[in-house]
């Protein structure tokens, strides 16, 4: 059934929006726009990486269920789809959800970057940085680092 202290096991039927067999969706208690759902697996997988190939899949079909019931009642104009794994990257529920939230024109000034935003390389980048980020590297905007993936076999 799922771990007994976990917010997302075992959730109460009235809070179920849309369901598969292996997923269901629910509103966010703590909503960045109105509308805005999660993607759960029934199943305590802690993060996307953790789920099954099946749950995956049924994550991505009820995506678009989602979708077609948030155009339905909420007429957004565009979303944000995504999941936060790990604590460093904002998960704070330590169990699998895709955030689906629906983004209205106008209701952010720059909406590039979507939820987290992006380094457009406006911004003041000689903020706070972790100690070895202090001792060893300094500020860079994101498109003046090189990729790594050239450098591997």
């Amino acid at each position: 059934m799922g771990d007994l202290t976990c917010p997302f096991c075992n959730p109460p039927p009235e809070d179920i929006v849309l369901a598969n067999t292996l997923c269901y969706a629910r509103y966010d208690k703590y909503p960045v726009n109105p509308g805005h759902l999660l993607i759960i697996p029934f199943r305590h997988a802690p993060t996307l990486f953790d789920a099954t190939d099946a749950e995956l899949a049924a994550l991505i079909a009820l995506a678009w269920e989602a979708k077609t019931l948030l155009d339905d009642r909420f007429h957004p104009d565009g979303y944000n789809v995504g999941a936060n794994v790990g604590t460093a990257a904002g998960q704070t529920v330590m169990h699998l959800h895709v955030h689906v939230i629906p983004r209205y024109a106008g209701d952010v000034e720059d909406p590039r970057g979507g939820v987290g935003g992006r380094d457009t390389g406006e911004e003041d980048l000689s903020g706070p940085r972790s100690p070895l980020y202090l001792s060893v590297l300094p500020p860079i905007p994101y498109y003046q680092v090189k990729p790594l993936w050239p450098m591997l076999p």
